[in-house]
C-alpha cells in the first residue's frame, strides 16, 4: 500500500519529485509554512471539549512560536468515523506535516490510527492512556499481542490515576464503600468498565466494591435499570464516564426515583460548568477529576502565561468561564512548536517522530517527556502522564466554582477545600 510516507521516502531516495493521486512532494520551498492538522469535536455531544479551539489557535498563530505554522482544522462532529475521514483528508488533501488531536477516545483513536497507517506523526491528549493505547490494538483483549506505535504519541493520565484520585476523595467522606458504575458502550466506557483492566480491580484494592449493570448506549433516555441496580446494591457512590446529556438524564431521573448517593464522581460529563449549570441546585457538590485548572502552577512555553492568566484571558476574550480543555488544547500547540523547533526538515516524518520521542519540556499542563516514567513497559514508548487531582462543584451566585479538594497524587497543585457529601 502506498502511503504518504512511503511515497515521499521513495521520491527523496531517487532524487526525483513525482506526482501521484492524492499525494505531493514535501514543501521544501523557502518560507513554506509548517502544516499542522487538528481534529476536534466542534459540534455534537462532545463539543464542550472544542470550545477553546478558535481562541487557542488564534493565540498560537499570533505568537512568535506559531508564526511559521499553518493550522488546518476539521470537525469530527463527535463521530469516530467522521474523525477518521477528516484525518485522512488532512493527510491526503491538506498534506499536513504533523497532526495534533484531543477530546476523548472517540476523537483521538480514529485520528491516531489513521496517522499511524499513513505514516504521519501525531500527538494526542485528553483521553486516558488505556483506552487510547489498548483501544487501538488489533486485539485489545490479548495483552500478548499489543504492540507499540511508530508514529502515534500520547500524553494524559491513566485509569490508575483516576482510581487513586477518586478513592482518595471518597475516603474524605463516611460511606459504605459501595459504588455504582455508569459505563457506556464506547471506547471510554468499555475501557473503564473492563473487569480486568478497568476500575473494578483498583477500586476493590482500595476497599470499595463496584456494581456494574452493563453497557448502555450513548444518548439514552432511560436510566431506570441502572438506578434500580444501584438501589439494590445500596450504592452510596456513583462513578463512570458519561457524556454530558446522558448525565443530565441520569441525575434528573435518579432524584425523581429517590436515589440519593453521598457522592457522584463522574468523568467527562462533569468537566464543564455549563453541564453543571443546567442542573441548578442539583449540581452542587457533584465531583470529577481535574486535569487542568486556573490554579495549576504551570506556564505556557508559547506565551509565558500562567494557568491563571490563560484562564482569565480566555474569559476576557470570550465571556465564557474557563474549562479544563483550554489548557490541554493550548498544550498541543506548545508540543508541536517545540518538536518542530528541533527538526531540520518538518516534512521528514521519521525526523519529526524522533523529535517527539526526545521531547522534554514543561507546558501549561505540566511536564511532557516520553521517558516511560510511571507507565507499563508495553506502553512506555508512546505514553507519558500528566498530573491529576480531584475537584467538586460548589454553587455560587451566578454559577458554579470547581474547587480542588484532593491533591494526594499531585501535591504541587494546591487544594482549596475538602470533599463534602451530597445532600
Amino acid at each position: 500500500m502506498i502511503t504518504r510516507r512511503t511515497f515521499l521516502k521513495a521520491s527523496a531516495a531517487s532524487g526525483v519529485v513525482l506526482a501521484a493521486p492524492g499525494l505531493s512532494a514535501p514543501a521544501i520551498a523557502s518560507g513554506a509554512k509548517i502544516k499542522l492538522g487538528y481534529v476536534s469535536p466542534q459540534t455534537g455531544p462532545l463539543a464542550g471539549f472544542a470550545e477553546s479551539d478558535a481562541y487557542n489557535i488564534k493565540a498560537f498563530l499570533a505568537s512568535d512560536a506559531g508564526k511559521n505554522f499553518q493550522v488546518l482544522v476539521k470537525d469530527s462532529q463527535s463521530n469516530p468515523n467522521r474523525a477518521a475521514e477528516v484525518a485522512k483528508e488532512l493527510i491526503v488533501d491538506g498534506k499536513v506535516d504533523m497532526m495534533v488531536v484531543g477530546s476523548t477516545p472517540e476523537t483521538t483513536n480514529p485520528v491516531s490510527t489513521t496517522c499511524e497507517g499513513e505514516g504521519v506523526p501525531v500527538v494526542s491528549t485528553m483521553a486516558p492512556w488505556q483506552p487510547w493505547f489498548i483501544g487501538q490494538q488489533g486485539n485489545p483483549g490479548d495483552p500478548a499481542s499489543w504492540k507499540p506505535f511508530e508514529f502515534a504519541y500520547h500524553y494524559f493520565w491513566g485509569l490508575e490515576d483516576i482510581i487513586a484520585t477518586y478513592t482518595s476523595m471518597w475516603k474524605q467522606l463516611t460511606t459504605n464503600g459501595k459504588v455504582g458504575g455508569l459505563f457506556p458502550n464506547d471506547a471510554d466506557g468499555n475501557a473503564w468498565g473492563d473487569p480486568q483492566n478497568g476500575l473494578k480491580p483498583g477500586l476493590e484494592k482500595a476497599g470499595f466494591t463496584l456494581t456494574d449493570p452493563g453497557r448502555y448506549q450513548n444518548l439514552s433516555d432511560d436510566f431506570t435499570a441502572q438506578i434500580n441496580a444501584f438501589k439494590a446494591a445500596n450504592a452510596e457512590i456513583v462513578t463512570g464516564v458519561v457524556i454530558p446529556p446522558d448525565f443530565t438524564t441520569f441525575w434528573n431521573q435518579a432524584r425523581q426515583q429517590g436515589f440519593k448517593p453521598k457522592a457522584v464522581t463522574v468523568a467527562k460529563a462533569l468537566l464543564f460548568p455549563q453541564s453543571v449549570e443546567t442542573l441548578g441546585a442539583a449540581g452542587n457538590n457533584l465531583s470529577s477529576e481535574v486535569w487542568w485548572s486556573a490554579s495549576h502552577p504551570f506556564k505556557s512555553s508559547i506565551t509565558g502565561q500562567s494557568s491563571a492568566e490563560l484562564a482569565a484571558d480566555f474569559t476576557a476574550k470570550t465571556g465564557r468561564p474557563w474549562t479544563q480543555p483550554i489548557g490541554f488544547v493550548h498544550s498541543l500547540f506548545e508540543v508541536a512548536a517545540n518538536v518542530m523547533g528541533r527538526v531540520s526538515d518538518p516534512t521528514d516524518a521519521e525526523g519529526v517522530v524522533a523529535a517527539i520521542a526526545a521531547t522534554n519540556m514543561t507546558t501549561v499542563v505540566g511536564k511532557i517527556a516520553w521517558n516511560g516514567a510511571g507507565v507499563p513497559p508495553f506502553a512506555a514508548k508512546n505514553v507519558t502522564k500528566t498530573p491529576l487531582v480531584g475537584g467538586q462543584w460548589r454553587q455560587k451566585a451566578g454559577g458554579f466554582d470547581l474547587v480542588i479538594v484532593d491533591n494526594t497524587n499531585a501535591p504541587e497543585i494546591p487544594v482549596a477545600g475538602k470533599m463534602e457529601p451530597l445532600v
